[in-house]
């Protein structure tokens, strides 16, 4: 089962000081720029991974161990744009 990106707002608040599910992404595999809110989640694992709704290369992959330590890959990501864009 798939969920949408909004899903890891809780999960990664505590590691970005920036609300991470309105930053716009660039895909490293297809070169898709979109908000990481329309990422297609699955959380039903030991941990999140997120894929690209257009050519479905991870983007993320986030791991916690539940004792305080947190793993973080952005390899499937190009940029991350935050901030206001016009």
């Amino acid at each position: 089962m798939s969920l949408d990106g909004n899903v890891l707002a809780g999960a990664l608040a505590d590691i970005f000081s920036f609300e991470i599910t309105a930053a716009q992404v660039t895909c490293a595999g297809c070169g898709t720029q979109a908000p990481a809110a329309s990422w297609v989640v699955f959380a039903e694992a030991p941990g999140m991974v997120a894929r690209c709704r257009t050519c479905e290369r991870v983007q993320l992959r986030l791991v916690s161990d539940g004792r305080g330590r947190t793993w973080v890959d952005l390899s499937g990501v190009a940029r991350l744009e935050v901030g206001e864009t016009r």
